[in-house]
């Protein structure tokens, strides 16, 4: 216990460091929420005055961002998916990701409305 009270006082551990370069990452990346990130660093061990201070860095607005970039991409890869199979999808795949239920279907809707938008103007 003493190498790791030395360690933490020289800086060569520092939690909060540490949570907030994992939601950086796992935010930007993966795409995912407040929420799941949490959970996350909670099995790490990681304090909650650590955790909440790492996820002060997403906002709202960040976190609908990050949703609707993620439904995008997904989006691609469903063409072969009638509309009402492309929804579920995309809700499931949001919701795994821990974004709170009326996120994920604004977003969704969202998406599909571009989509069918973007489609009209090719036909």
């Amino acid at each position: 216990m003493e190498v790791l009270d030395r360690f933490v006082e020289v800086g060569l551990v520092d939690d909060r460091e540490y949570a907030e370069n994992w939601v950086r990452s796992r935010h930007a990346v993966r795409g995912l929420s407040r929420k799941v990130l949490r959970q996350e660093l909670r099995l790490r061990g990681v304090s909650d005055i650590d955790i909440e201070s790492a996820l002060d860095q997403i906002d709202e607005a960040g976190e609908r961002e990050a949703a609707l970039a993620l439904a995008e991409r997904k989006l691609r890869t469903l063409s072969r998916y009638d509309e009402a199979s492309q929804r579920r999808r995309l809700l499931g795949m949001l919701m795994r990701r821990g974004y709170d239920s009326s996120v994920a279907y604004a977003v969704v809707t969202e998406v599909m409305r571009s989509e069918a938008a973007h489609d009209q103007t090719w036909a």
